[in-house]
Order: structure tokens, then C-alpha cells, then sequence
């Protein structure tokens, strides 16, 4: 399959994108730039600037969004009026990188270095109560995030060991038994994922231009290509759920003329609805 552009190239560093009614469709962020932009059918895009760092969000459940900021978390209100939370650590070295939200409506985020220090991250998870809570370190890159359908599996990518890794999901125990899922050679670098309605995951291979799709049995049985090598991160949207739309970045210098725009491609397979925060 071969996407087709859906924007100008509107980001520097494309990230996170969710497609969520609540909110009226796609948003995504410019996170090195600090902005969420709301994406239009017709790829008009609305910009807003919220901090250093705009580095995933998610719906709430009562309208408006969790945010991750640079080293932290900050709440949007129905009306947009948003306001940050207390920081999570000090360290200018290191900042928020992708998350997603699990079946009880709580937000987990992933940190990673600035200089990719392998190790200096970790996995984060706030809670609607406003609680954060350190869940696992010794992270590099924490990157895709997403899960199953029945809520009891999530996969997640420290994009460093390059492999995607699947864990038990409870309430209660949180992620346990991380074990790896589908594993890629030295220069396979998984970034943002999501799952599908029928327990497929989508993973963008930064750097190789494509996005693929794996069965529930780690068996890989689609890829998408796109023109620009450095591809971050993708949903599944649209009125029906079977659009997928892919993030781009031209960080690095990349001036392909196409880098930093939006993709998007109809897969055939409906996507599972944004999980929402519950805070």
C-alpha cells in the first residue's frame, strides 16, 4: 500500500497523532515546537502552541485532552484553557517522548534523553487523581504505546533494542511480564504504534519510510510506504476508523520536500477508539 499526502509539511517533528470525535477529528503535535495542531479532512491545519515540548496527547473524558509537556503533564479543559501539572523530574536533559491511555482511563508516557543516553528514561503513568508514578527505568527511547482490544495485553517500544515488547495489562499489578514480540534488525527502529479492531498492530519504522502491520501472532502481513524515510508514528481514524494517518519528521535536515507532512491511506481494517483520560 502507498499513502498519500494529506498535508503541506506543517511539523519539524511530527508526533502522536490520535483521532478522537470528542475533539472533531485528527490531532497531532510539532513536538519539538511545542504545538498540537488540529488536522482538517481537506488537511487545513490549526495550530496551538502549549510549551517547550508537545510530546503526546490523548482525550478526556470530559472533554478536552491530556497533555504531555517537556517533563510533565498538563490538563486541557472543554473550552482549551490548559494548565500544567507539577513537574515530574528537573533534569533539563530529559523529556516526555509518546503514550497512550489504558482501559481505565489512566495516561502512561515514556521519557527519553535528549541525547539518547541509553538508560536515563523511564515509564510514566498519571493517574486521575493527578498522581504520577514512576512504573519502569533504565529506558532509552520509550515509543509506541498501545492496547489490545480486550484491554489485557499492551505493546510498547523502547525503540533502542529495537523490537516491539508485549505485557500483561491489570488494573491492580499495572504492565508485568514484558517479554519481546517481534524483534528487527540493528537498523529497525520502531517509533509510534496502534492497534486495530481485530488485534493488529501498526508500527512506523523511523528511517525506512514504511509502516507495517503485525498480527496478533507477531506475523507481519502489511506494509504501507511512504516517500519520506523518517516516519514516526500513526492511528487509525476517519469517520469509519479504517484510515490510517501517518506522522513525519525532516529533523535531522531532511529537506525531501515531503518530510514533516501528514499521510494518510485507507487499510481495509477499522481502528479501536481513542481511549480517554478519566482525570
Amino acid at each position: 500500500m502507498k499513502a498519500r499526502r494529506l498535508t503541506d509539511a506543517v511539523t519539524h517533528h511530527g508526533e502522536g497523532p490520535v483521532w478522537s470525535p470528542a475533539w472533531g477529528g485528527l490531532r497531532c503535535v510539532d513536538m519539538l515546537a511545542g504545538d498540537v495542531l488540529a488536522v482538517g479532512e481537506d488537511g487545513a491545519v490549526v495550530r496551538r502552541h502549549v510549551g517547550a515540548v508537545a510530546a503526546a496527547l490523548r482525550p478526556r473524558r470530559g472533554g478536552g485532552a491530556v497533555i504531555a509537556l517537556e517533563r510533565g503533564f498538563a490538563l486541557e479543559d472543554p473550552d482549551g484553557a490548559a494548565s500544567a501539572l507539577e513537574p515530574v523530574w528537573t533534569d533539563p536533559g530529559v523529556r516526555m517522548n509518546d503514550g497512550d491511555c489504558d482501559p481505565d482511563g489512566r495516561f502512561w508516557c515514556g521519557s527519553m534523553a535528549y541525547d539518547q543516553t541509553p538508560g536515563a528514561a523511564a515509564l510514566y503513568r498519571l493517574d486521575p487523581d493527578g498522581g504520577v508514578h514512576e512504573v519502569f527505568g533504565g529506558v532509552t527511547v520509550s515509543n509506541g504505546l498501545a492496547w489490545s482490544p480486550d484491554g489485557s495485553l499492551a505493546y510498547y517500544a523502547d525503540t533502542a533494542t529495537h523490537r516491539i515488547d508485549v505485557l500483561d495489562y491489570d488494573r491492580d499489578a499495572g504492565l508485568t511480564g514484558r517479554r519481546p514480540f517481534v524483534r528487527f534488525p540493528d537498523d529497525g527502529n520502531p517509533d509510534g504504534l496502534t492497534v486495530d479492531a481485530e488485534g493488529g498492530i501498526w508500527v512506523a519504522l523511523y528511517g525506512s519510510g514504511e509502516v507495517h502491520r503485525y498480527d496478533a501472532d507477531g506475523r507481519r502481513d502489511a506494509v504501507v510506504e511512504l516517500p519520506t524515510p523518517q516516519v514516526t508514528a500513526c492511528t487509525l481514524g476517519g469517520p469509519g476508523l479504517d484510515r490510517l494517518f501517518v506522522t513525519t519528521s525532516a529533523e535531522g535536515g531532511l529537506d525531501d520536500g515531503v518530510a514533516g507532512s501528514l499521510f494518510t491511506v485507507d487499510v481495509g481494517v477499522r481502528g479501536l477508539p481513542a481511549r480517554a483520560f478519566a482525570g
